[in-house]
């Protein structure tokens, strides 16, 4: 058996992502245990702060995808709690959640991303949308990208690539979200590379090529089993692929992130990556990109998972 201790694995919570959340949680846990390591799975709801300082555990996981999972605030609270957890501390949470403010950070350092606008609800309402979008589709042109800017798993995303579209395509982010992201679309190959920090500093896994079935890699293309191929490594030019790494990398670090993300791009024609996001708590689904990535780099999950733990746990007593 594992001397970690009793080990939390966090999932579900109560955002639109959370059966993933879930499906995360569960394979985490499943892996940990096959390893060696004593795992509780516990929800984030009303009862999870009297559970853990009632019984306090060595150290914590989080599978929590979405709003309060990825935001800061379930960390944060767990900070208050004095118990250990992988992850990145709540106020870079914060910043890397808001894709605007992670592309603004980003963007400082040099790493490209492709031009966009941030519009809440509210602006969209009250200026009257109409004339807004007019304006947006002559500064960024088409086609565009449109997303909610606090959230994942591609809910409420869309390609617009007619101006008659984008109302539509507006209201349909709004539903999962307060502010939208409009951002020029970029045509290219959609990679992820995800990063991971045990103690000797951030380190790459493969770069992996995502090819949807059905061109879009929607809800359904990141976790229906077979809707999507991906190629380990992926299959860019080597100079590409040491860009798209060496990006991914340079934004775990200007980001304040830690233990693990995952950085989504789309390099162009010309080969050129664009940051497009970054995100503090990776799928860890069956379907998803950081389990495969380490499949492909032939790291066993449970291990990778127990070695993260170690490295949380021991940050205790640190500051």
């Amino acid at each position: 058996m594992s001397d970690l201790g009793r080990v939390v694995v966090l999932a579900g919570g109560l955002s639109h992502e959370r059966e993933v959340s879930l499906r995360s949680g569960r394979q985490v846990a499943d892996a940990l245990v096959a390893v060696g390591v004593e795992v509780e799975l516990m929800d984030a709801d009303s009862a999870l702060v009297p559970n853990l300082a009632d019984e306090r555990p060595a150290v914590v996981f989080p599978t929590l995808h979405g709003a309060a999972g990825e935001d800061g605030a379930i960390r944060q609270v767990l900070e208050l709690l004095e118990v250990p957890y992988v992850g990145a501390p709540p106020a870079a949470c914060r910043i890397a959640f808001d894709k605007p403010c992670a592309k603004s950070a980003v963007a400082a350092v040099g790493i490209p991303t492709p031009p966009s606008v941030s519009l809440p609800h509210t602006t969209f309402r009250d200026l009257g949308a109409g004339r807004v979008l007019e304006y947006i589709v002559a500064r960024l042109g088409l086609p565009l990208f449109v997303k909610p800017a606090r959230g994942g798993s591609a809910l409420g995303a869309s390609v617009v690539r007619s101006a008659a579209e984008l109302p539509e395509a507006m209201v349909a982010c709004y539903a999962y979200g307060d502010t939208a992201l409009i951002e020029r679309f970029v045509d290219g190959v959609e990679v992820a590379v995800s990063v991971l920090d045990t103690g000797s500093g951030p380190v790459a896994l493969p770069v992996v090529e995502i090819e949807p079935d059905e061109g879009v890699y929607d809800y359904r293309a990141r976790y229906s089993a077979g809707a999507t191929r991906f190629h380990v490594p992926a299959r860019l030019d080597l100079s590409a692929a040491a860009t798209a790494t060496d990006i991914a990398i340079r934004a775990h670090q200007a980001l304040g992130l830690r233990d693990l993300s995952r950085t989504d791009l789309i390099v162009d024609a010309a080969g050129v990556p664009w940051f497009l996001e970054v995100n503090v708590a990776p799928g860890m689904t069956e379907t998803s990109l950081l389990p495969v990535a380490a499949a492909a780099a032939e790291v066993d999950l449970g291990v990778l998972c127990r070695d993260l733990l170690q490295t949380a746990a021991s940050r205790a007593g640190k500051s």
